[in-house]
């Protein structure tokens, strides 16, 4: 099966985080064995250069480094790049992931905050003829903002868009996406970034249109159990609990109550006391736990063991840390 049409069929996408040293530097030893893990972990995809592996490694010049490290060790899963930026830096960043290989582009459009419909789908179309596009319903609170349904209907015409990551936080921009998808007739993929609602998403159909999958921050940590989730989720005994189970757990790592400030740094920990990475820098210094948030973090590992999947990392940690 060829990348798009494993895209489409669906499955776990993690987001991939960022390793560094304790100086703030690419750790590419750790950073491989992340990706190893996501690979071993049985994920359908790995997305790269985006959110979650943080922005600034543009600025840092590790964008280039950090996308090939990941490429090298994701051969036979969907290889997704984020794509973000003004129209010229975002179209040379999707000519950098078609030319390393990688199958789409995740596009943020929020360097566009002020644009109307119309520039914002003159910017979509110029990054699809590069590279085949997966849009990104990003919500206003990290960056975003809001798209309506009128929007959401010329996008899904756009001959290059495979599929749209929904993440709005919201139930009816949800629904709008839905709505267009069902309204245009074309086979477009639409995956989960409703950290509040994974469980009922993957559950949900609009018209005959369903969610195939999650491309996930949240899915960068305890891999291994979404994907049996994800995989298992239509015959799970009690669903609505597990959604709460799960959307506690995302409000611990993604540092819900202080307005997503620890978002990055929460994943770090949780992959810190994995063995996976060695500490919880980010590019930023400032960026951080929030007060409260290490003890959330403990809360949640305590109460949903079924959920983490330590042991699976135990047993293969060396491997994956081997050069």
């Amino acid at each position: 099966m060829d990348g798009l049409a494993s895209f489409r069929k669906g499955g776990v996408i993690p987001a991939h985080p960022l390793a560094l040293t304790a100086e703030r530097k690419l750790d590419e030893r750790r950073q491989r064995a992340l990706t190893r893990y996501y690979v071993a972990a049985g994920a359908s995809g790995v997305a790269v250069g985006v959110h979650t592996t943080q922005f600034a490694i543009r600025e840092a010049g590790l964008l280039r480094p950090v996308l090939e490290l990941a490429r090298a060790e994701m051969e036979h899963v969907v290889r997704i790049g984020g794509v973000c930026g003004p129209t010229k830096q975002a179209v040379r960043e999707a000519t950098l992931l078609r030319d390393l290989g990688y199958h789409a582009g995740l596009l943020s459009l929020a360097a566009l905050a002020n644009a109307n419909n119309r520039k914002l789908i003159e910017h979509v179309q110029e990054v699809a003829q590069v590279l085949p596009v997966v849009g990104f319903y990003l919500q206003p609170a990290v960056g975003g903002r809001v798209l309506p349904f009128a929007f959401w209907r010329q996008f899904v015409e756009i001959e290059n868009v495979v599929g749209i990551k929904i993440a709005p936080f919201n139930r009816y921009q949800t629904i709008d996406v839905m709505r267009a998808v069902a309204e245009s007739g074309r086979d477009i993929a639409l995956y989960t970034g409703n950290d509040d609602n994974i469980v009922l998403d993957l559950l949900s159909e609009y018209q005959g249109v369903r969610f195939v999958g999650g491309l996930l921050g949240h899915w960068s940590v305890w891999t291994k159990r979404a994907v049996e989730m994800q995989a298992t989720i239509r015959e799970h005994p009690d669903p609505l609990r597990l959604n709460m189970e799960v959307t506690d757990s995302n409000a611990a790592f993604f540092d819900a109550a202080n307005g997503f400030h620890g978002c990055i740094a929460g994943l770090h920990e949780v992959l810190r006391r994995q063995g996976l990475l060695e500490g919880l820098w980010c590019l930023d210094p400032n960026e951080g736990l929030s007060p409260g948030q290490m003890a959330e973090i403990d809360r949640v590992y305590a109460a949903y063991p079924h959920l983490h999947d330590d042991e699976f990392v135990a047993a293969h940690r060396d491997e994956w840390l081997r050069g």
